[in-house]
């Protein structure tokens, strides 16, 4: 304990903290710090990490805010799905940014602040905005949109990687790579189609972005997550993409693991992701390896582009240095489930204008059901044969609900959107509050715009409920790995 307390002196003077400023970096008071420098005192677990920290051997300056809660910097925030989840489990939002491009209003924006409040949010243009404004964190979130990701030239070739104008990608990658110091840890939601777009090169941009992330110093995991195979009432899948800067004792652990080639200890067992969503191997007994080299710019350009690889990257992965390796896995949950009729609002409380009127039943029934179609392609002038199989109609009240879509409000018929029986008979659509719930918002969230804005948010939306389980699961990880409890971590040194 001496040594450490040596080395705190030391770096005081190379600093040229007074004792007054270095006790305001360990949020302690300046009479602790004179105790142990007079031997008199010495620090108790909590006190010695963050000591750690300060002198680099763990990574950052600090890990937490002076309250010793771990801070979310909240990018592409919508309507605050990964606000909600995080700060279930404990973690503390201390900027967001959300903006719609093409639009006067700012609707998602706007209920965001209603339920969050102004102080630390952000209705800018992320691309024009400072990456100095946005406060120190600890990790890093967003549900990014899928787009083209690829690179026209790199850093070899000009001052930057250039990517598409437009693509937001690219503004998470220049955040991550002018913020000092970098977030320890990086959480991002998309759909599952990354992981094989474009249909030309599959997959290649899941591995630029891979690439990116090795490239700023990251170690990856990633899992496509249906949340009905985990006990929750809507089929919903997407990728959830965890990264490790090599500053903490997680990043280190992966290493050792790969070192080691029990990569697939953490893909099934002590992984972030696994230890909260369990699975099992499937179909493959052992994971395969892509090695991504080359500039990023070379990745565009030849990553799978012969199309030898059908689907590259399968549903679990981890990447370090630039290597990946990857295996398909099926869940293994055996817990509480919910399904649709657990979402329902009493029926008295359901508006008439989310009844189906019985003239319209057969055009609701005609695009629920199979088709076979002959269609005429507008590029080409050809005809082609079209099929479309059939729905269940109305939706299964004892089954998960189906994926919820943008275009799930407005009365007209439609073969996405759900409809529901009543016990009476009658044929009706989900109302605002019904979708809230079965993304595991608080009924009313998105209270305060239109009926149908507030489906095209839940379109939007992803499963609270499933960022917070990541959530706890990511801070117990680093709480075991410093061997500080959770308790402890979040409470005030």
């Amino acid at each position: 304990m001496r040594l450490v307390i040596k080395e705190l002196e030391r770096y005081r003077f190379e600093h040229r903290l007074s004792q007054q400023r270095l006790a305001r970096l360990l949020n302690v008071s300046y009479s602790t710090i004179n105790r142990w420098f007079n031997e008199r005192f010495s620090p108790n677990k909590i006190q010695e990490y963050h000591i750690q920290k300060l002198l680099g051997h763990g990574g950052h300056k600090s890990v937490t805010g002076n309250d010793g809660v771990l801070r979310v910097a909240e990018l592409f925030a919508g309507v605050g799905g990964f606000h909600l989840g995080l700060r279930k489990s404990g973690f503390r939002i201390v900027w967001s940014n959300q903006w719609e491009p093409s639009t006067k209003a700012q609707h998602a924006s706007n209920v965001y602040v209603a339920r969050f409040g102004n102080a630390s949010h952000s209705n800018e243009d992320i691309s024009k905005v400072d990456v100095k404004d946005i406060p120190e964190h600890d990790l890093l979130v967003g549900g990014f949109p899928c787009q083209d990701y690829s690179v026209a030239r790199s850093l070899s070739q000009s001052h930057g990687i250039i990517g598409k104008k437009g693509v937001l990608w690219w503004q998470i990658y220049r955040i991550i790579n002018e913020k000092k110091p970098k977030p320890q840890y990086l959480m991002f939601e998309n759909v599952d189609r990354l992981l094989i777009s474009p249909a030309n090169q599959r997959s290649r941009d899941f591995a630029i972005i891979l690439s990116c992330l090795s490239d700023l110093g990251y170690v990856v995991e990633w899992r496509v997550i249906n949340a009905a195979d985990y006990g929750f009432p809507q089929r919903r899948r997407r990728i959830f993409i965890s990264a490790y800067h090599k500053s903490t004792d997680i990043y280190r652990k992966i290493r050792e693991l790969k070192e080691g080639q029990k990569s697939s200890t953490w893909l099934f067992c002590d992984g972030v992701i696994a230890k909260t969503f369990p699975v099992i191997y499937d179909e493959e007994l052992f994971p395969r390896e892509i090695f991504l080299d080359g500039e990023l710019s070379d990745i565009t350009n030849r990553f799978n582009r012969d199309q030898a690889m059908h689907n590259p990257f399968a549903n679990t992965g981890l990447m370090i240095d630039r290597c990946a390796v990857t295996i398909r896995t099926r869940p293994n949950y055996n817990g509480n489930r919910k399904v649709l009729k657990d979402v329902l609002i009493p029926e008295a409380e359901v508006p008439e204008e989310y009844y189906i009127d019985k003239k319209d039943t057969p055009t609701w029934r005609y695009l629920k059901g199979a088709k076979h179609i002959l269609k005429r392609s507008k590029k080409t002038g050809r005809t082609f044969k079209y099929d479309e199989g059939s729905m269940v109609f109305p939706d299964d009240l004892d089954q998960p609900s189906r994926t919820i879509v943008t275009g799930e409000g407005g009365s007209s018929p439609s073969r996405f959107k759900h409809v529901i029986q009543t016990s009476g008979g009658r044929l009706r659509r989900l109302t605002p509050v019904e979708l809230e719930k079965l993304n595991g918002f608080p009924p009313g969230h998105t209270e305060g715009v239109s009926p149908s804005r507030r489906a095209f948010f839940m379109g939007n939306a992803l499963v609270v409920g499933i960022v917070e389980k990541l959530g706890k699961s990511l801070l117990e990880t680093i709480t075991a790995e410093t061997h500080i409890t959770p308790r402890e971590l979040q409470s005030s040194v």
